[in-house]
């Protein structure tokens, strides 16, 4: 049984995925995987090998998937327990590189299978975990988190309706910092930091333009 690791972050605009060459005459695109050790929890060996692929740990961890299809695996695991992780942008392990979830086929079948899992993940969780907060550095501009939301669910989303379903929601807090946007007055940064609400509902729902 093998655990392998969809790690995602921004990556120009879209969502990127860590990949790497495999070695040997295929030079098929892998995702990172590896075998957990003995006594440690399938969790506990998702985050290490998401950890020193990435050269950082993920801010979020999720189960995605189990796999177990006969689809050939880099390591010919029959099962693959799949996890997706979720980090700001940061330099991978060498040899280690961002490629464009929009163009998995350098991908192996079964780690094609285990990225779109994994985007799927992603998507039906976005209302209810700080998915998107995830994928940004502590501090962040409003715009900044917008692109973010937009990037996971493929579609724009209208700037209005997202301030007042952020607003509603009671998830950001203004820090008293500024950030310079180009042309213009600079934009206030915010944070993460929900507030508990009695009755209220955590999901964030975007209208599109």
């Amino acid at each position: 049984m093998s655990i392998d690791v969809v790690v995602v972050s921004p990556l120009a605009g879209h969502l990127g995925i860590l990949g790497r060459r495999e070695p040997g005459r295929s030079r098929r695109l892998v995702v990172p995987w590896g075998w957990p050790a003995r006594g440690e929890s399938l969790e506990a060996a998702a985050r290490r090998i998401a950890s020193e692929a990435a050269g950082a740990e993920p801010r979020l961890l999720m189960q995605s998937g189990t796999h177990g299809d006969g689809v050939a695996h880099p390591g010919g695991a029959f099962v693959s327990v799949s996890w997706v992780g979720v980090l700001p942008p940061a330099v991978p392990a060498p040899g280690w590189a961002w490629t464009d979830a929009r163009s998995p086929g350098g991908f192996g079948p079964r780690h094609r299978g285990i990225i779109a899992g994994a985007v799927a993940v992603l998507r039906q969780r976005l209302d209810h975990e700080p998915i998107a907060f995830r994928m940004l550095p502590p501090l962040f501009t409003l715009s900044e988190l917008q692109a973010v939301y937009e990037m996971l669910l493929e579609r724009r989303i209208h700037k209005a309706s997202f301030r007042r379903a952020l607003h509603a929601a009671w998830l950001v807090t203004p820090a008293d910092e500024w950030r310079s946007e180009g042309r213009g007055r600079p934009a206030q940064l915010f944070r993460y930091a929900p507030r508990r609400r009695r009755g209220a509902q955590r999901g964030v729902r975007f209208d599109p333009t």
